[in-house]
């Protein structure tokens, strides 16, 4: 049966770098992938861009650059645990320490959110379902049904990679230009919008417009190839998603007490498992003062210390299963019943007491409203400045292009480019730009 090697998959070349980097002391291509983007404008504004609670006036709780953050840094121990014990194989590349591995899944980690728009996943949800409407009113004839489809299921994972290979530094010419084996540990569904697979898990990896990309990091790292334009993953990208996994489950518990939608007593209980039944208070009645998270922060690092050390132990025992990308589900599905029922029922707990919470619906509505606005000017000038070659649009068009900056698309461009390079501009928009933005196009702030 066909295997990766790891001498491929933490491939330490640059995408739109042909040359070989030289080494600095204590210093390696992976850990300078983490220095790119971490000093990038893209993850910058993460600081202002929803986890889970759009718009929340409790500083508190979490953003999209703190989960990065922190997502980050559970990676990290994931992958030097992992290298620790894969260094001692007889076919493992000498010249890759455990912090090497420990850096490449940190940087994928760091990056995992960064294509997504204002809003989070609703935003994802407004877009798809507002280009949905226009589609049917017949205003995206010019564009093929593959291109079509990556409007219509728009998706910050494919956001991504397009933010990270063209949008930083150096404009579609590679983008951040980090390493093949970073770009191969990030790509979480290396299929496009119009592969089976994202209609069933409604997930994909690239746009139409980075087809080309994805095949170079496949190609590069070794990925097995599985049909046109879809590669099984690279095994580093289970260590990632279960980074964020753990991320997810336990600190959108602690905003959920945070914000008072939780009582601090399920979350301890549910925890038990872990940190022990004896460490479970008794229930107190809520009040605004008891709505702390001060005791969960105390046990999350011995809760995160039991998953990461799960997780390691299930990626060694799967390894070949990994490399032969044959593995079914998550690693986690993988680990032991203690860290399946804790993930799990976190997550259960997640949705039906926080994503189903009336504050979260009315943020949410406005959230939607908000896209709705936006997208209403800037396609439709979008479409407009790619029909008329000679420069000759609407005086509003031509306001709505000034906006835009370096993402105005050229006049008489292809109209899938030209609406790439929109989505561009809303999906890097943050949560409070896009506020201001929508209420000015209404009129409201003049």
């Amino acid at each position: 049966m066909a295997c990766m090697q790891w001498q491929q998959l933490l491939d330490e070349q640059r995408l739109g770098k042909p040359h070989t980097e030289t080494h600095e002391m204590g210093r390696t291509p992976f850990h300078k992938d983490y220095d790119r983007i971490v000093f990038s404008s893209a993850f910058r504004r993460l600081g202002f861009k929803t986890q889970v609670h759009s718009l929340s006036h409790n500083d508190h709780v979490h953003n999209r650059l703190t989960h990065s953050l922190e997502v980050s840094s559970v990676g990290r121990s994931l992958g030097i645990s992992v290298a620790q014990q894969l260094c001692q194989q007889a076919d493992w590349p000498a010249w890759i320490q455990p912090h090497d591995v420990g850096a490449i899944v940190q940087s994928a980690c760091l990056g995992h959110d960064i294509g997504n728009p204002p809003f989070g996943h609703f935003g994802e949800n407004a877009i798809r379902d507002w280009f949905a409407k226009y589609h049917a009113a017949g205003e995206l004839a010019e564009l093929s049904a593959a291109q079509l489809t990556d409007l219509l299921s728009f998706e910050g994972n494919a956001q991504g990679l397009r933010t990270l290979t063209q949008l930083e530094y150096h404009q579609f010419d590679g983008g951040m230009r980090l390493t093949y084996a970073t770009m191969g540990s990030f790509i979480k569904y290396p299929w496009l919008s119009n592969n089976p697979l994202a209609l069933s898990k409604g997930k994909y990896g690239a746009l139409q417009a980075e087809a080309p990309i994805l095949a170079q990091v496949a190609q590069r790292t070794g990925l097995l190839q599985l049909a046109d334009n879809h590669w099984c993953r690279h095994p580093l990208v289970y260590l990632m998603e279960a980074a964020d996994d753990i991320c997810y489950a336990i600190v959108d518990l602690e905003d959920g007490v945070e914000l008072g939608i939780l009582d601090e007593v399920d979350v301890m209980e549910l925890l038990a498992p872990i940190t022990g039944p004896l460490l479970v208070p008794e229930r107190i009645p809520a009040t605004d003062e008891y709505y702390s998270t001060r005791r969960l922060a105390l046990l999350r690092g011995k809760v995160i210390d039991y998953l990461v050390s799960a997780c390691a132990i299930a990626f060694i025992e799967q390894q070949q299963a990994l490399l032969e990308g044959r593995l079914q589900g998550d690693l986690i599905g993988h680990a032991d019943p203690v860290t399946k029922a804790v993930i799990g029922n976190a997550k259960h707990l997640a949705r039906e007491r926080i994503f189903l919470s009336p504050q979260r619906y009315r943020t949410e509505l406005g959230a939607h409203a908000m896209l709705e606005k936006i997208l209403d000017g800037f396609v439709p000038a979008a479409l407009e400045a790619s029909r008329q070659a000679d420069g000759k649009v609407s005086f509003k068009a031509q306001k709505y292009l000034a906006l835009m900056g370096t993402h105005t698309p050229e006049f008489g461009a292809p109209a899938y480019q030209a609406l790439c390079k929109t989505m561009d501009f809303v999906a890097g928009m943050t949560d409070k730009y896009a506020v201001t933005l929508a209420r000015q196009l209404h009129g409201e702030l003049l």
